[in-house]
């Protein structure tokens, strides 16, 4: 897992002023919206004796330990101990840690480093978010393993025709040959072109309505932002739809993808039902392939797996990765193994 990157932790709409926690990256977070409807986020762990504070309450724009009561404000100071006398000094140590908040793209976002703000990398753009006529849904699932194997997964070309047979993959299973392609290097990512050239019609699902029964031409742009950030666009010629998925690293085992699909065709809000449950029938057919990998995070040494030329967008994923690990900017792994039985 790294550090020094912008981490969508929710989406907007699932935090209110009720306190919420969120568990990611080994640890447990709270998020709270003061009475201006900012969200507030600091650690999920009362420095009093460990209580999750989530299970506490907003009051005065502050949030209240459930266990002896101690008001911390948005900043994470520590301003009122109930059992001490009027007029006591709060001790110094009482403050919990505070994050900075972003909220974008229907998502919150945590930074979570040490780098000043002046540093810190941007939050990726999401450009079709903003545009009209691009229609959203929102969705999520789990997956029990380590978020990196999901990160190949959404990445990888090639699994199409074989784990998604029967769904939009069957279009493929006339030609499974994925072409060369060329990663091109992005900001604070990766990106590369594919094109399915003889695609036929789906046998099942709500695409099946979309293609034509002969083959076409599928054009698609798969691309990884830093950290956790995939995208997958598709046009088809009759309509173009976009996927973006952030794959939350819950903890060594465990990853909760977060998913934004856009698309500009079929646009009835009647019809988002109709894709909320092909979208899940698809991430089941990935989550069954991908909890059985192993090991379940990727390796470090890339001779330890077999590769093909078709692995070329996973293979440049691993070095990136690789490099900011190398500059230091992995999580502490015994900080973790020590945090990690909270999001267990």
């Amino acid at each position: 897992m790294l550090k020094n990157f912008w981490y969508a932790c929710e989406f907007t709409s699932a935090v209110t002023n009720k306190p919420k926690q969120v568990l990611m990256l080994n640890q447990r977070f709270v998020l709270y919206r003061n009475s201006q409807g900012e969200v507030v986020v600091l650690k999920d762990q009362c420095s009093h004796r460990g209580a999750a504070l989530s299970l506490g309450w907003r009051e005065d724009n502050c949030i209240r330990c459930p266990y002896h009561g101690w008001k911390f404000q948005a900043d994470g100071r520590c301003v009122e101990i109930p059992a001490n006398e009027m007029g006591t000094p709060i001790p110094p140590r009482a403050n919990v840690k505070s994050y900075p908040v972003q909220e974008k793209y229907g998502f919150v976002w945590i930074f979570y480093g040490d780098l000043p703000a002046e540093l810190r990398p941007p939050i990726p753009p999401f450009p079709e978010y903003q545009d009209p006529k691009m229609h959203p849904i929102y969705l999520e699932y789990e997956m029990q393993t380590h978020y990196t194997r999901v990160i190949e997964n959404a990445l990888d070309p090639a699994h199409l025709y074989a784990v998604h047979g029967n769904s939009f993959g069957a279009g493929l299973a006339e030609d499974t040959t994925v072409d060369e392609y060329v990663i091109k290097d992005e900001d604070w990512g990766i990106s590369t072109k594919i094109i399915y050239r003889n695609y036929t019609q789906p046998k099942n699902g709500i695409f099946k309505s979309f293609f034509r029964t002969k083959k076409t031409q599928l054009n698609a742009k798969i691309s990884f932002y830093l950290p956790n950030i995939t995208k997958i666009e598709s046009d088809f010629g009759r309509g173009k739809i976009i996927n973006y998925a952030i794959h939350v690293p819950v903890n060594d085992h465990r990853t909760i993808s977060k998913r934004i699909q856009l698309r500009n065709f079929f646009t009835y809000p009647w019809a988002d039902r109709l894709f909320i449950k092909f979208h899940h029938q698809v991430g089941l057919e990935d989550k069954i392939v991908t909890e059985s990998q192993i090991p379940q995070l990727i390796p470090d040494n890339l001779t330890t797996e077999v590769h093909v030329a078709a692995d070329a967008m996973n293979l440049a994923y691993r070095q990136i990765r690789q490099k900011y690990l190398a500059m230091g900017w992995g999580l502490n792994y015994h900080q973790n193994q020590r945090e990690r039985s909270l999001t267990k």
